[in-house]
């Protein structure tokens, strides 16, 4: 009777373990891009890893912070831009979605207008995207009473199209797929807030 050596079944699944660990560690496509250090965005309104001011919240006029930035990847056409919530209780708390921002824009004013189409000076064409509230435009930092401190990231990806082709109105999601091997760096900037 032919028996099969024992040496070959481990053989057989060594090989099969390297070949499924090779395939989980191929890096898998991001809309991060690079994040270039000299590629920054802050605000004037909080300091990093600092308490966001309540002005800014829903315990105060909840009205968009300032925000600058500098340091922009060479052949930009355009921005996107979110404010995301890791520690909201369903999952990621979407709070801002801004997208199709000029290239040329180096900052946003404080209290930009929630319409889903903005009009104004260097936001001329740029878009609202639907948060998680099922709005368009800023709804800042609401963490349920009690549940401790929450981190608001405000991400700026700076983007190699001039347009994402998305109507006004569109979904995180949507932003997250249209960006998809667009984006030519990242920079974010990290408030706190807790009620």
């Amino acid at each position: 009777m032919n028996q099969f050596p024992y040496w070959n079944l481990f053989y057989i699944k060594s090989m099969m373990i390297c070949i499924l660990f090779t395939a989980a560690v191929q890096p898998q496509p991001s809309i991060q891009g690079v994040n270039t250090m000299n590629f920054t965005i802050t605000s004037p309104a909080f300091q990093q890893d600092r308490r966001i001011p309540d002005r800014f919240t829903c315990e105060g006029e909840d009205i968009s912070p300032r925000l600058e930035w500098s340091g922009v990847p060479d052949s930009t056409g355009s921005f996107a831009l979110s404010c995301l919530d890791p520690d909201a209780p369903p999952g990621t708390w979407v709070h801002w979605v801004l997208y199709d921002l000029a290239a040329d824009a180096r900052s946003l004013d404080e209290g930009v207008p929630k319409s889903a189409q903005l009009e104004n000076n260097t936001l001329q064409g740029a878009c609202w995207g639907v948060d998680s509230f099922d709005r368009v435009g800023y709804y800042g930092p609401c963490p349920p009473p009690g549940h401790g401190n929450h981190r608001y990231y405000f991400r700026l990806y700076a983007l190699d199209l001039e347009t994402l082709s998305l109507p006004p109105d569109a979904t995180w999601f949507q932003v997250e797929k249209a960006m998809e091997g667009h984006v030519l760096g990242t920079a974010e900037t990290m408030g706190t807030f807790s009620r």
